[in-house]
């Protein structure tokens, strides 16, 4: 089977930027779906994104299926729950929230969820998330009693992210939050871009062709959009 990771690796080789639009079930009604990835498969988007913080469940895996239906991109699960998780998907990126000090979130919903992947054959992805302060409360904050990193300890962060991949995480995502006020800035993904040597995926508050272009200059290889397109999918136009 073809490996989405793998195939994550050989793009940031021949220095392709990556763009994955993240679908979140609890605000995406199925009758707009054909619509929405009419404009997804037009655009840059190289992966799709399916989660969010409190989904019902078999909600995802019902959007999950309507999606793969009308497109060849990737679908990867981006899971707030470990009822989020299904087998139509073809990846899950299995997080655990190192910027946090909740068990639940470091390893707690994972020991969770091994039994319900022994039943599929999603490749999983171990990633480490990091939840960044963009000047408002989130709602992963709020679900998982964490406190988000300050977004001037740039060492703390880098330290934190470099922590993950030497304890075998494949990706790193900095996240700002779903309709975030400030996107990650420029300083910290080049910070730690430069200790990495695993991928660096970058979400939350970007909103426009711009800061998408900054975010990737910084040194993301993967960004990650998700409100911008549920405020205003004319963004699209920019992506194509």
């Amino acid at each position: 089977m073809k490996s989405i990771y793998q195939d994550i690796l050989v793009s940031i080789s021949k220095n392709k930027k990556l763009l994955a639009v993240l679908i979140d079930p609890d605000k995406t009604k199925p009758e707009n779906v054909f619509g929405f990835m009419k404009k997804v498969n037009a655009s840059m988007t190289s992966h799709i994104f399916v989660g969010g913080s409190e989904v019902d469940v078999n909600v995802t895996e019902k959007l999950v299926s309507i999606i793969k239906n009308l497109t060849d991109l990737p679908v990867i699960i981006f899971p707030g729950d470990v009822s989020q998780i299904t087998q139509k998907a073809d990846a899950l990126l299995f997080l655990s929230l190192i910027s946090g000090r909740n068990p639940d979130y470091l390893i707690g919903k994972q020991v969770e969820a091994v039994s319900k992947l022994r039943q599929t054959i999603l490749e999983v992805i171990p990633t480490g998330y990091l939840l960044i302060e963009n000047g408002k409360e989130t709602t992963v904050q709020k679900v998982t009693a964490t406190t988000p990193m300050l977004r001037n300890n740039i060492q703390e962060i880098v330290d934190t992210a470099k922590a993950g991949e030497l304890l075998g995480m494949k990706l790193i995502y900095l996240e700002a939050g779903s309709g975030a006020l400030h996107p990650i800035t420029e300083d910290i993904i080049s910070s730690v871009k430069q200790e990495l040597n695993i991928p660096l995926i970058v979400g939350g508050g970007i909103r426009s062709n711009e800061q998408l272009n900054n975010a990737y200059q910084a040194g993301a290889d993967m960004v990650v959009i998700g409100t911008a397109f549920e405020e205003d999918e004319s963004f699209f136009n920019e992506l194509v």
